[in-house]
């Protein structure tokens, strides 16, 4: 696609890990299309964290009006047509959202990628990857507007005053090992006990133990358990901050430990190094993108185990299921990768 494109939308509604990503093919198309004007649809949650964002306007779709949240993007959209609709999710409520955004092209994924009736709401296709991280699916948008210089980084909104309340959550601490231990679904999640025994086994190291962490009873009762089950002082910001001082305090940090979970992600933005844990997806794929070299996973094991077949002969992106994944993670596997991260970052 040519350089004269003057109106670019991006689609891409949820989640927090998502965004994240996103942002980096959106500012790698700022570069390319100086001149364009971008809009961005997304969910209320994800707005509030890239609140700012240079150079974009923001059209928040909050899922919560139901059928009214497509009416609202409709009348918003009213008279006003984009050159081209990057449509950056398959779910069907983001399909029926791209219906309302008027557009001459509406670029999706690949036929491979495709679900939830997605090929029937663009009108061409971003070109099939061998393997792709979702982060490199996204900079595959970029590349099918003529975006050749995909490098790969974030240039996060966030304010000095953000910077300020994390740095007075944090204050009197040095050497900052964050704990950011739930995800979505609480099947993801580490075992409490073996969480407390990786912020002792930091804490004797040198390290301030801090926990992040939403508002949630599943995450306030993880996080009470960890506290529990630990004998080092662990500082506790559960419940504490908004995502843009969440992001500064993962900034501040000088190592972040969590599963499949949005904070991962956001600490890779920001450039801080991030021990992930994976049992149900495929790390390659969904993985904390700069760091997926010190990942500690279950997950190829128990997929050769449930489906017989290894992640090359499966669809890229089969997940596995069970409860009880995550505690076929051990311990000393988790202080092994510690070990190597804190040689290799010299932390």
């Amino acid at each position: 696609m040519s350089h004269s494109i003057s109106s670019i939308c991006i689609l891409r509604l949820s989640a927090i890990g998502d965004v994240c990503h996103a942002v980096s093919a959106v500012q790698a198309i700022q570069k390319a299309h100086p001149h364009a004007k971008i809009t961005w649809v997304l969910g209320k949650v994800e707005a509030m964290l890239l609140a700012g964002l240079p150079g974009v306007e923001f059209v928040i779709f909050d899922k919560k009006r139901g059928r009214a949240a497509f009416k609202d993007l409709k009348a918003h959209f009213k008279g006003r047509k984009f050159d081209v609709l990057l449509h950056m999710q398959v779910a069907f409520r983001a399909n029926v959202a791209a219906l309302q955004i008027p557009a001459k092209v509406k670029i999706g994924f690949d036929k491979g990628r495709s679900k939830e009736l997605h090929s029937l709401f663009v009108n061409q296709r971003i070109d099939p990857q061998q393997e792709p991280h979702v982060l490199e699916g996204f900079h595959n948008f970029a590349r099918a507007i003529g975006v050749k210089d995909n490098q790969i980084s974030w240039d996060m909104p966030y304010t000095a005053d953000d910077e300020l309340q994390a740095k007075a959550l944090l204050n009197g601490l040095e050497k900052i090992f964050v704990i950011s231990p739930a995800a979505s679904k609480k099947e993801r999640n580490w075992l409490p006990e073996r969480y407390a025994a990786l912020a002792d086994y930091a804490s004797k190291q040198g390290f301030s133990v801090v926990i992040t962490g939403g508002p949630t009873e599943m995450e306030q009762t993880l996080s009470d358990a960890i506290i529990a089950h630990a004998n080092c002082d662990i500082v506790s910001l559960v419940g504490k901050t908004q995502l843009k001082t969440l992001l500064c305090v993962l900034k501040e940090a000088k190592l972040v430990l969590a599963p499949d979970t949005g904070p991962a992600h956001m600490a890779v933005t920001v450039g801080t190094p991030v021990i992930g844990l994976y049992a149900h997806s495929n790390p390659k794929r969904t993985g904390p993108y700069l760091y997926q070299h010190y990942v500690v996973e279950v997950y190829h094991q128990n997929l050769l185990s449930q489906k017989g077949k290894s992640a090359k002969e499966l669809p890229w992106g089969t997940r596995v299921k069970g409860a009880d994944l995550m505690a076929q993670i051990e311990v000393e596997q988790v202080k092994s990768m510690f070990d190597k991260v804190v040689k290799q970052e010299q932390l």
